[in-house]
């Protein structure tokens, strides 16, 4: 069955691939390469944003 609620939009800044690993270029001693993984600095590393909030007019 389907659901009634939204689906989270995409992180606007990672298009929903919020982390990536990058290789540093040295090796461990097994050979293998040294990563970094990093998270998208907008989304935290979730891949999605809350929608915006809803503008609510204070004062006159």
């Amino acid at each position: 069955m389907p659901r009634n609620t939204p689906s989270p939009r995409p992180c606007r800044d990672c298009d929903g691939f919020p982390v990536v690993a990058i290789t540093t270029g040295t090796r461990n001693p097994d050979g293998t390469r040294t990563t970094l993984r990093i998270d998208c600095q907008a989304c935290h590393g979730t891949g999605h944003t809350a929608p915006a909030p809803a503008l609510a007019r204070i004062g006159r």
